[in-house]
């Protein structure tokens, strides 16, 4: 298997997920006592939010460039990088790495395309629903993205910063997505995406009447099978006798 190099901690709720799923996925693949080798570089969220909502994204871009480069000296041979908002940052970690980047968002519209969706709700922070960075990238894959209202967009990104990532999940927060989700739907929403690796912590299939895509699983799924396929290494030519 090839090693996966985890940038977690935006928040440790929802690195804790990927952890889990990851092993859980090898394990069920190769059996016994089988799991995956990852590096797992937790950042202090409390500074990355503070810089998120100063608008100081080049700040932010360095903190996990510079966390991102210490995985791939460590022998991480890809990227994880478990939260959707700080894809936002990615065009100043790419170019400081020579190991690819597993993307949350390319990982969900490949598993949305698979079941036949096109039209989907978004939900996740103000900055993941709102900025291009995320939507344009759902676009792409012939994704038309639909985002909650902007009195909804405030409930969805104030749940996820006061309550989800301090682990907290209230039964009022669970009620008011799922009105959020219904709306959604009856605006023609055929899936949602849990565009916040927080938000599977709250709802899940039971809150929808149509199926939810979490980021965080399918993105733990998606880099468990990337280090899965790990070539088969060289065969040494036979020496002549």
């Amino acid at each position: 298997m090839r090693t996966l190099g985890l940038l977690g901690g935006m928040s440790w709720e929802s690195t804790i997920p990927y952890y889990r799923t990851i092993n859980e996925r090898v394990r069920d693949r190769l059996g016994g006592l089988r799991s995956a080798p990852l590096l797992l570089y937790s950042v202090d969220f409390a500074q990355i939010e503070a810089l998120q909502h100063r608008g100081d994204w080049d700040a932010a871009g360095r903190v996990l460039a510079h966390a991102a480069q210490a995985l791939e000296r460590a022998g991480a041979q890809a990227l994880v990088i478990c939260t959707n908002t700080m894809h936002r940052v990615l065009p100043q970690i790419e170019p400081a790495l020579g190991m690819p980047v597993l993307h949350i968002a390319d990982a969900t519209a490949e598993r949305i395309r698979a079941a036949g969706f096109e039209r989907v709700g978004l939900l996740g922070t103000r900055f993941t629903m709102e900025q291009d960075f995320y939507r344009g990238r759902l676009q792409r894959f012939g994704l038309t993205p639909l985002v909650p209202e902007q009195a909804q967009r405030e409930i969805v990104h104030r749940v996820i910063y006061d309550e989800l990532c301090r682990g907290q999940c209230l039964p009022q927060s669970r009620q008011a997505y799922r009105g959020i989700v219904a709306d959604l739907v009856a605006r023609g929403a055929q899936a949602i995406i849990l565009g916040c690796t927080e938000i599977g912590l709250l709802i899940d299939a039971s809150d929808s009447a149509v199926p939810l895509f979490d980021t965080a699983t399918i993105h733990a799924e998606y880099a468990a099978d990337w280090a899965l396929a790990a070539p088969e290494p060289a065969q040494r030519p036979l020496r002549a006798l």
